[in-house]
């Protein structure tokens, strides 16, 4: 909240949000994680958009999942309507 009206720290989010969406591409927004991929190359995807986020053993098997489908060439996208707003818990 500090730097919520400075410019302090622009140049590096902005940086850091250009490489992101250099890695998924154009056609997705935010967030953006980059895993390794089946030939040790980074895979990027937009997400994950969960909620509440997952803690302890579920979050473990989200992340197993997510290296999964990156161990995939070829696998682009899954996606299904929201059903409810965020819960920030």
């Amino acid at each position: 909240a500090e730097y919520a009206d400075k410019d302090t720290y622009d140049t590096e989010l902005r940086a850091s949000h250009q490489e992101g969406i250099d890695k998924v591409g154009q056609e997705v927004g935010t967030p953006v994680i980059a895993v390794p991929g089946a030939d040790g190359e980074q895979v990027a995807f937009f997400g994950p958009v969960v909620t509440p986020a997952p803690k302890g053993e579920e979050a473990a098997k989200l992340w197993d999942g997510t290296l999964l489908v990156a161990s995939i060439p070829g696998f682009y996208e899954i996606k299904r309507t929201r059903t409810q707003g965020p819960v920030f818990d």
